[in-house]
């Protein structure tokens, strides 16, 4: 769940609050938390744990798989830099694949993304689904290898790709490693 999806359902924008469909959360199975989940009341959980306002949930302790659907826009690459340095956990994100964000967190940082075959309709806080769809193509983005695997069992329409640059460099650390210490 998020709260600021600034581009979803454009006729809506009198909120700022849109939250995952609950089919894509579903799919990607049981989450530990959610740091930056809506308010209560929320029409279906994200995660065990959740982190609303006005906690921020960049600043307390992550722990196990994390779910991350952040406030789009310039806050975007805080969570996204959150998420790579946690390690373990799914992010959805709009699919800017020329960013600086995507340059700095997802390519060199990121197991794999998965690029959704349609636009996804969020839904309103009350769990009504927006009428139009998120007005730009979005992706899951995986933090470790169990969760490479949710997006490839998850049934979701669209295509993983495998950030080969996120092997390439613990390849060369290992290497790096072991000449080191010869």
């Amino acid at each position: 769940m998020s709260r600021a999806h600034p581009y979803a359902a454009r006729p809506e924008a009198a909120t700022h609050t849109w939250l995952t469909p609950p089919e894509i959360i579903a799919a990607l199975g049981r989450f530990d938390l959610d740091p930056c989940a809506a308010p209560e009341p929320r029409p279906w959980p994200t995660a065990d744990r959740h982190i609303t306002l006005p906690a921020n949930g960049l600043n307390i302790d992550w722990h196990g798989r994390v779910w991350c659907n952040p406030p789009f826009g310039r806050h975007t690459e805080a969570w996204l830099a959150r998420m790579a340095d946690h390690g373990n956990g799914i992010a959805l994100a709009f699919a800017r694949t020329e960013t600086a964000m995507f340059q700095r967190y997802v390519w060199p940082r990121a197991d794999a993304v998965m690029f959704l075959a349609k636009r996804p309709h969020f839904c309103r806080p009350d769990g009504s689904r927006a009428t139009g769809n998120s007005g730009g193509p979005i992706c899951l983005i995986a933090y470790g290898w169990n969760n490479v695997a949710a997006l490839m069992e998850s049934g979701l329409e669209g295509a993983v790709v495998r950030c080969l640059k996120a092997e390439a460099t613990q390849a060369t650390e290992q290497l790096r490693a072991a000449l080191a210490t010869n």
